[in-house]
């Protein structure tokens, strides 16, 4: 039985504007299905977080986070599948499986937040069986700060605001999964 409820907006519709660069993906695609390795083991997938690049950021920009987001969700706050920052301006790629929740594939001093599901690092798509298609925005901030001075028990919303505070520029892919 499919759940009927109104579709949220975007996660960075009410957010002030910033200008946009580009990530790119071997492993996903803008629009498209989020492939089975990237869901999360209840849904019968591998749990990986895919492999992102980004170019094109401003000059001013000093430090990268990562975050993964679907406000579809049946919440009234949406579902925060992936929260890394500090990643250093030099790095502009993350490989395939780098949100592992150990951090090991993570440059050194990157923390990587809780997810709403509990755990750390990376935790892949799973919506309701028999619920619509859900949008998964993976997004990369270039931020104007070196590094931000968050504990890995933040919860994702200070996260966000602390995000919110220092992105300079956002690149955004938006991939799809129904279960």
């Amino acid at each position: 039985m499919e759940l009927k409820r109104s579709r949220p907006g975007g996660p960075y519709d009410s957010l002030p504007e910033v200008p946009s660069f580009t990530v790119t993906s071997e492993d996903i695609a803008d629009g498209q299905l989020l492939p089975i390795a990237h869901v999360h083991p209840s849904a019968g997938g591998s749990d990986l977080s895919p492999e992102l690049s980004w170019s094109g950021f401003p000059e001013q920009t000093r430090s990268f986070a990562v975050t993964c987001f679907d406000p579809d969700a049946p919440t009234h706050s949406g579902w925060w599948h992936w929260l890394a920052v500090n990643i250093p301006v030099g790095v502009t790629s993350l490989e395939r499986g780098a949100g592992a929740a150990d951090g090991s594939g993570m440059p050194a001093g990157v923390v990587q937040f809780r997810t709403d599901y509990g755990s750390y690092g990376y935790g892949g798509a799973a919506p309701p069986p028999g619920d619509h298609d859900h949008r998964y925005f993976f997004a990369v901030h270039a931020l104007d700060v070196d590094h931000l001075d968050l504990a890995p028990e933040t919860p994702a919303a200070i996260v966000g605001f602390n995000l919110t505070a220092h992105t300079i520029a956002r690149a955004v892919l938006v991939a799809t999964f129904k279960h």
